[in-house]
């Protein structure tokens, strides 16, 4: 059969239902659905050619997108894979970038690793590509069998440093492959970036998933002969099956989607829209213009993946998100009914919460006799009043619609903040786009999500229940490749490098799409490189110039600063630019499908019926109009819905719809934003969207913050916190950064707030003192006072958003702020005591080098200190944009009441939490490897709890103070523990505790005490005693383990993880930073690129958790080798007292730090020599329970 005269299908197989697109020879359109299953495609195509379930398909050409591979790493269904790896890094994929996911989650929730089993090679090269170590083939041959007689047939190579040069990568690949092993993944061919531990995930994941797709899809191929078969990729492009890889399938079938929204965006002329596919469980938002927008890194199901991926943000709201009523507030998600048993709707017997679907039938947006199966409104409206027996008045005495209408603008205002996510954190206007609303569920929220955006045009295309599958007829085949410039400067000669890179590339996908059958006359090659300022690790692609631009070097600055300032709010015309990727992309363009056009009418066509219709407290009649009867001309006004046969469109008033000639309903908002009159009172509805704001402000801040910073402290390590505050410095609401900031921030901007009562506008303050807020030196907070009018003639109000970031070095007597052997503050740097460092939007540089040069210490690298400082500014800038709008959008005077409603409703939250614990007293104490004792007695009374440290000992003379806002942090993060719920951690939290803290002792010292150790060892033990106190968990490491080293030119700074207490339930966790901190470790590639030494080994301390019923984690080991004379400082505790266990759990491992063979102390300073190895070996957590059989243990507990 000729090309001519096949059919082609598109079809997308998700994870309950696969989408089926038929086009004819003739060019007519046919659509089905159908259950998911490995046949759904074969089904589907045989109920579009109207064959019997087993009749032969004739030759066609099939396009899919499939979440197959998303599945496969959710339910960690892939194919038993092994793990080739760099010696003294077996263990690195497992540990990760040791942060957990959940910083308030007792126990830590880790996803396991997807490798089964770890071969360590003697492979290994350093940054500029020299072999180090090269494995001898007899021994590799011997472990590669070994690992193959274990069932392993799929193999991920990873050696450090490949991507200079993966010549030992294909060794050990071809040496594989001769034992037996059927796939290979090399990560110099799956990833070709430095970043050992994101391309070793990339690797590992499609080594993972490989052949479990090319065996489904060899599978379909044998069903289809003759057939060509093409597979959607996370980029947005096709490839044949051949050559689809696991780690191009992660987004394979949510991909369709968003080239169909660019294919919409180019149809209508819009420079950009914004995806909104809304499911049964979750919403994908995303952005595309005329291209849809990429990024090359994002983590899926706890993996790290770096590949070309389509920029899709998925929010856990969905039609079977849960509904409750919880401490005052009305929440939906991030619990789903599922497809089984579903929302109660479903009149399935095991059913028992009110879900988003419910909510939508009883308001009216669902039509029961339109949905797949009939739907029965009465358990919903049942399970709607029984709930309102809970609400507190006047909602006590609302009609149930009412009461759904409240979790209808909760889901709405949850879809929304995602699109903020997408669209303000990244410099772009969302009112400037239209929604393109797709998805079974979409059709219901579009105009309530848009108009909470101020968005006023809104597209629902044609077949919008199948546009992921109508997306695939759409894609390109496409072949992407890379090519690693290193970390060099921008320049002419540069420049012709890349060129030379990318033609190579070009050359080499334009013979491959040619072997797939597209001519070199349909290919188009892009060319773009990863630039960033130096220094830094936010890098923005830019378009390559053409060969012949007279100024590729100023092309370049130029496209990316304006990129840079677009994206992140400022550039820095001076600083240095370096290149780090060149990326080709070749497209093989394929003929699109079309539909026909839509016939014009003269007017509208008789409503099928009309329907009740819940808006805005109102019972409206709307009329309800069948999709495929609206022709093109006549305007539908709201309010009315649209039924397709995939979806409802709910078209509110104040909107109207017209239809486009190809088919698309184009909506647009008449009225403009409307929004209720809010009052000061508190409205549980109102209480959960305005705490989702103040929190969607802080992540937005930090977002900026990350993207900005230079500092590898705040960029990669995320040791950063932003937060909101109120008038009176209290805290609101804080993205989940740092829990050791978070406490201790609102006292800083209360002290900031008390020493300049009249801030002017534009005004900006830093602040580090411990005296007033701090934590240590290294913590610079930068607060914003934010100026919002009230009515008419009331004079403004100053609220305030803060962030407080560690900067890689504040002077002190060691490189890095953190000296193991201070006892006076001015050893550990300089002090910025409330300093204006912005005057009416003027940055103050001379009065910050002032004090960055200041004292007996002064700052290393003042110019990083500024440039950190500036981000700062900028993310502050961020969110007092961002606060000034919802002021505009409420009012001052109720955006300032519900600041103080969260904090009222976070006191309620953590009094439910202490009711749940039985009054009575108990006490714990521990103590610091010095002997001073850290001592608690808790007593419960009701819902009133009192912290009582008194016990503790005196002030120490060492740098074990911890400030007394560390102390109150410390609490405040055990307090949000306890609650167990997503509560907004603010001051509210504290009210029902009385804390006493006794002067002059460890955790309130004296001014001018040194504190480095105690925020970041102190705190983790006052953390250990309390949770003991309340029998929640053994000790966790209950250190930092701070490592730092450099000398007069620069100061590098990290801290790292060990072992989780074990406790009533759970065993503790390995490798992985506990309670008070959760930054992230630096990649071990990006450490040797920018630093002078080599990291030996970062594994798991195996055996070093404390035994028990429920067993404590396991601490890590990391081992460095200096290459120059470098100054070491290290600050840890629990090497002499080791953590605890609870309940007759047996102590973990006490930590150990060794120079050479010689062992040190927990606070040591060393001058090293070029070969010296640094070694730390963290500690263990505690066992919980006594163990069965019993044993003993070596470790002396604390």
């Amino acid at each position: 059969m000729s090309e001519a005269g096949r059919w082609r299908f598109w079809v997308d197989r998700g994870g309950t239902f696969t989408d089926c697109i038929g086009q004819e020879p003739s060019g007519a359109i046919r659509v089905t659905k159908v259950l998911s299953s490995d046949d759904a495609p074969l089904r589907g195509i045989r109920a579009l050619l109207g064959l019997g379930p087993d009749a032969p398909i004739p030759p066609c050409e099939l396009r899919m997108g499939t979440t197959l591979g998303t599945n496969a790493l959710l339910e960690r269904r892939g194919r038993a894979c092994g793990l080739a790896i760099t010696r003294g890094f077996g263990d690195l994929l497992e540990i990760g970038d040791q942060s957990r996911p959940e910083i308030f989650a007792l126990p830590v929730d880790k996803p396991p690793p997807l490798h089964r089993a770890v071969l360590e090679l003697d492979a290994r090269l350093d940054p500029e590509g020299q072999v180090l170590a090269r494995p001898d083939p007899a021994a590799l041959r011997r472990e590669l069998a070994r690992l193959r007689a274990e069932g392993i047939d799929s193999l991920a190579v990873v050696v450090m440093h490949a991507y200079r040069d993966g010549s030992l990568e294909r060794a050990v690949a071809e040496a594989a492959r001769e034992v037996g092993f059927s796939h290979v993944s090399c990560s110099h061919e799956v990833a070709a970036e430095i970043g050992l531990q994101g391309r070793g995930d990339t690797t590992v994941v499609d080594a993972y998933l490989t052949p479990l797709l090319r065996s489904y899809l060899a599978g379909l191929q044998r069903a289809l002969p003759g057939s060509r078969l093409q597979v959607m990729q996370s980029s947005g492009g096709l490839t044949p099956a051949a050559r689809f890889r696991g780690r191009d399938a992660v987004l394979s079938g949510p991909a369709g989607g968003v080239v169909a929204c660019s294919a919409l965006a180019r149809a209508h002329g819009h420079e950009a829209v914004i995806g909104f596919d809304m499911g049964g469980t979750s919403t994908d938002v995303s952005r595309a213009g005329v291209e849809p927008t990429r990024v090359y890194e994002t983590r899926v199901a706890g993996v790290r993946l770096r590949t070309p991926m389509l920029a899709i943000h998925t929010v856990a709201a969905g039609g079977g998100s849960l509904c409750r009523y919880e401490h005052g507030r009305f929440t939906v998600g991030p619990h789903s009914a599922g497809a089984d048993p579903g929302p109660l709707c479903y009149g399935r017997p095991q059913a028992r919460e009110l879900a988003l679907t419910d909510v939508n039938l009883v308001l009216g947006r669902l039509c029961d006799d339109r949905f797949p199966f009939p739907l029965h409104r009465e358990p919903a409206l049942a399970a709607i009043v029984a709930l309102s027996d809970r609400l507190p008045a006047p909602w006590a005495g609302r009609e149930p619609a009412a009461i759904a209408e409240g979790f209808f603008e909760v889901a709405a205002e949850s879809m929304a903040a995602a699109i903020r996510e997408i669209t303000i954190a990244r410099g772009h206007d969302a009112r400037d786009h239209a929604l393109v609303v797709f998805g079974g569920a979409g059709g219901q929220h579009a105009c309530a999500v848009a108009r909470r955006l101020g968005i006023a045009r809104v597209l629902v295309p044609p077949l919008p229940g199948a546009l992921s599958a109508w997306g695939m007829g759409l894609a390109p085949l496409t072949w992407h490749g890379e090519a690693d410039l290193g970390r060099v400067p921008l320049t002419s000669a540069l420049v012709d490098v890349m060129h030379r890179a990318a033609a190579e590339r070009v050359e080499h996908g334009r013979a491959v799409l040619e072997r797939d059958g597209i001519p070199r006359a349909r290919h188009q090659a892009l060319r773009r490189v990863d630039l960033r300022y130096a220094g830094t690790e936010t890098a923005l692609t830019v378009p390559l110039p053409a060969a012949d631009d007279p100024d590729p070097v100023g092309t370049l600055r130029a496209a990316f600063e304006a990129e840079h300032r677009r994206e992140l709010g400022y550039d820095r015309p001076e600083h240095p630019v370096e290149a780090v990727t060149v990326r080709v992309e070749i497209r093989g363009e394929l003929p699109p499908p079309s539909l026909p056009p839509i016939a014009a009418a003269k007017a509208l066509p008789p409503p099928l019926r009309a329907t009740s219709l819940y808006l805005r407290g109102t019972w409206h009649q709307a009329p309800v109009y069948l999709r495929h009867a609206l022709g093109r001309g006549p305007v539908l006004h709201g309010p009315a819905l649209v039924l397709d046969d995939t979806g409802t469109l709910v078209l509110e008033p104040g909107w109207t719809l017209r239809v486009a000639e190809e088919g698309s309903l184009a909506l647009h908002d008449e009225a403009g934003p409307a929004r209720a009159a809010l009052t000061t009172a508190c409205d549980p509805v109102q209480l959960e969207i305005f705490a989702n704001r103040f929190m969607s402000i802080a992540e937005q801040m930090g977002t900026v913050l990350r993207r900005t910073a230079l500092s590898t402290n705040i960029r990669e390590r995320l040791d950063f916190s932003c937060a909101v505050f109120d008038r009176e410095g209290g805290l609101v609401a804080n993205a989940p950064h740092m829990p050791v900031h978070l406490g201790a921030m609102g006292e800083s901007v209360a002290a900031i707030a008390a020493q300049h009562p009249h801030p002017a506008p534009g005004d900006v303050y830093a602040t580090n003192d411990p005296a007033a807020g701090g934590s240590h030196l290294p913590d610079i907070t930068v607060v914003t006072p934010v100026h919002v009018g009230g009515n008419a003639g009331e004079p403004d109000q100053v609220l305030f958003v803060a962030s407080r970031g560690h900067h890689a070095d504040v002077g002190g007597i060691t490189p890095g702020s953190m000296p193991p052997d201070s006892r006076r503050l001015d050893e550990e740097g300089v002090v910025f005591r409330g300093q204006r460092i912005v005057h009416a939007g003027r940055l103050d540089v001379a009065g910050i080098e002032a004090t960055l040069r200041g004292g007996p210490h002064p700052a290393r690298r003042p110019a990083e200190n500024l440039a950190d400082l500036q981000a700062q500014i900028a993310a502050n800038h961020a969110g007092a944009r961002l606060l000034h709008e919802l002021v505009r959008e409420h009012g001052r005077p109720v955006v300032s009441a519900y600041m103080q409603h969260v904090q009222d409703n976070a006191a309620r939250a953590v009094g439910e939490a202490i009711a749940r614990l039985p009054d009575g007293e108990a006490r714990f104490e521990d103590r610091t490897d010095d002997g001073i004792p850290i001592a608690v007695r808790l007593r419960i009374e009701g819902s009133t709890a009192t912290i009582d440290f008194r016990g503790t000992g005196h002030a120490t003379e060492t740098n074990l103070n911890a400030p007394r806002a560390v102390t109150v942090a410390a609490v405040l993060y055990v307090l949000r523990c306890l609650v167990g719920e997503p509560i907004p951690l603010n001051r509210g939290c504290l009210r029902p505790v009385s804390l006493v803290i006794p002067p002059g002792s460890l955790l309130d010292p004296p001014p001018d005490h040194a504190v480095a150790g105690g925020n970041v060892e102190t705190a983790q033990r006052i953390v250990d005693v309390l949770l003991a106190a309340v029998g929640a968990s053994a000790a966790s490491q209950g250190t930092m383990n701070n490592l730092s080293f450099g000398d007069a030119s620069f100061g590098y700074y990290e801290t790292i993880g060990g072992g989780e207490g074990a406790g009533p339930e759970h065993g503790g966790t390995s490798g992985i930073h506990t309670h008070m901190t959760n930054t992230r470790i630096t990649d071990p590639e990006v450490l040797e690129a920018r630093f002078p030494v080599r990291l030996r080994r970062f594994a798991i301390r195996r055996g070093s958790g404390g035994e028990g019923r429920f067993r404590g984690g396991d601490g890590l080991v990391r081992q460095l080798e200096l290459l120059v004379p470098l100054r070491v400082s290290i600050l840890s505790d629990r090497r002499v007292h080791a953590p605890f266990g609870l309940a007759g759990g047996l102590p973990g491992a006490p930590g150990r730090n060794l120079h050479g063979d010689r062992q040190l102390p927990g606070r040591a300073r060393i001058d090293g020599e070029a070969g010296d190895l640094i070694t730390i070996e963290t500690p263990g957590g505690g066992g919980y329970g006594a163990p069965v059989p019993p044993a003993a243990s070596p470790f002396e507990p604390g």
